[in-house]
Order: C-alpha cells, then sequence, then structure tokens
C-alpha cells in the first residue's frame, strides 16, 4: 500500500484506507500471491476479496505503526520461503529447491526475490500481530491438525496430482490455518470496530478519489 500523495496517482485508486491508498496493482499483486499459500485449499479468489483482504491489512498495518512489536528476522522469514519451496505443488515441475527454478517461478508470478521476500516478511508481521492479540484462550489440538490434513489438505494435493508433504513437515502450518479460522469472527469484529472509528471508501470503476 502507497501513502496518500494529493496530486499523484501510478494507477487507478480501488480503495482509500484512512491515508493510504489500495491501487489496482496492489490487487494484481494479491490475486498472484495465492499460488504462494499451499496450506489452504486453493478456492477461486475474486478481485473483491483482494480488495478486502487488502482493506483489512491496511487496517491492521496502520495499528502496528502504534503499537510496534519486534519483527522477523531475516533468517526466519528466509526459513518460511525455504519451506514453501518444498511444499507449493506447482513447483515440483519448476524445480523450485534450485535457485534457477524457484527465481523463474517467482517471475512467471510476477516477483522478483526480493520483492517476494519484503512481501512475505510483511505477511508474517500482520499474522504474528494476529495471533498475539487473538490467539489467547484458543487450543488447536493435535486431532483437529491431522483432520484437516486427512480430510482437506490431501485431497487437495490428489487433486493437483502431487504429492502431499508429510503431516510433521507441515504441522504448524495447518495450525497456522486453523488458528486464523478460530480467531476469524473475533477478527472481523475488531476490524468492523477499526472502519468505523475511521474512513475506508472503496472505488468503482469511473469513479474518482475524493
Amino acid at each position: 500500500m502507497m501513502p496518500r500523495v494529493p496530486g499523484t496517482q501510478l494507477d487507478r485508486v480501488v480503495a482509500i484506507v484512512n491515508d493510504d491508498l489500495i491501487l489496482d496493482s496492489d490487487v494484481n499483486e494479491e490475486m498472484r500471491l495465492q499460488a504462494f499459500d499451499p496450506y489452504r485449499v486453493q478456492s477461486e479468489f475474486s478481485s473483491t476479496r483482494a480488495i478486502e483482504r487488502l482493506i483489512n491489512r491496511a487496517l491492521i498495518l496502520q495499528q502496528l505503526k502504534l503499537q510496534p512489536q519486534e519483527q522477523p528476522s531475516d533468517a526466519e522469514v528466509n526459513k518460511q520461503i525455504d519451506e514453501l519451496r518444498k511444499d507449493i505443488p506447482a513447483c515440483g515441475q519448476y524445480q523450485c529447491q534450485t535457485k534457477a527454478g524457484w527465481d523463474r517461478f517467482l517471475s512467471d508470478h510476477g516477483f522478483t526475490e526480493t520483492s517476494f521476500f519484503i512481501r512475505w516478511k510483511e505477511r508474517m508481521i500482520v499474522l504474528s500481530f494476529i495471533e498475539d492479540r487473538f490467539q489467547m484462550g484458543i487450543n488447536i489440538k493435535p486431532d483437529q491438525i491431522q483432520s484437516y490434513y486427512e480430510k482437506t489438505l490431501v485431497p487437495d494435493y490428489q487433486r493437483q496430482h502431487v504429492p502431499a508433504p508429510k503431516l510433521d513437515a507441515i504441522s504448524s502450518q495447518i495450525r497456522e490455518v486453523l488458528m486464523q479460522e478460530q480467531i476469524s469472527n473475533l477478527l472481523q469484529d475488531w476490524l468492523k470496530s477499526l472502519r468505523a472509528q475511521g474512513s475506508v471508501v472503496v472505488l468503482h470503476p469511473g469513479e474518482e478519489a475524493p
């Protein structure tokens, strides 16, 4: 997201979250980023959902400026990215375990190694903030993780004709997915409150930013 600068516009503004602009290019990036989330069942992801997600993320990042927290180290970010390279189903045909294959996969989805690193680090920061704020009292049990793996994740990999990673290798990622599902209602209530306190404007094609 870009800070709002009067008199400048790089591409079409689709939403204004307080003083932050969400642009068409942001929505396009969010759509492309779905290819890097192998731990969720890949369902149709519309531009409308992408805009809502970007609005929510902008609100959270604005709160983070008021409540700074420790950021993940570069080593922690790279560790997660290395795990992604092993688990993304489409990475098999790219040979993402090699730098050349990973670079090609990134390029085909509109990212460079640097731009993806920055984007993934931001994602980790947002998720960490959400967990710290809402996870108290939420307990994900081992049988829930196994059930999600067997009933949801494995069938999705089978539909893509690629072997699913071992449960032990991705149990922490599945736990994250299940935790996000449980805190979703709490998060949405909080985000509604933030929207009420601030200003969120969604612009449709042909409308101009105020």
